[in-house]
């Protein structure tokens, strides 16, 4: 496993709420470098600060990812897992029967 691997992977909705899935820092990283962010955003700067300390082999992998995720939900940037999206659908299917 790649030094900079995410130990599970993170899937984030981007552009027009595609999922995509963040496996690596440096692909965490890129996002976030990418990011428009306000001139201040506190949670942008301590990602970046995290993977790079990341890339750089100070801190693991992971730990930058727990940043990434922090940002990510304050970003509401999580997409929703199957798991969800489908007792969604059910749950409507059976209001759906009930009418």
């Amino acid at each position: 496993m790649k030094p900079d691997m995410f130990e599970a992977p993170v899937t984030i909705l981007t552009g027009l709420g595609i999922p995509t899935e963040v496996r690596t820092v440096m692909h965490a990283y890129q996002l976030l470098m990418d990011w428009p962010a306000s001139p201040h955003d506190p949670a942008l700067e301590f990602a970046l600060k995290a993977c790079r300390a990341a890339l750089r082999g100070e801190i693991e992998a992971d730990t930058a990812r727990s940043v990434f995720v922090a940002f990510a939900e304050k970003h509401n940037l999580i997409a929703p897992t199957v798991d969800i999206v489908v007792a969604g659908r059910n749950k409507r299917g059976s209001n759906q029967q009930m009418r």
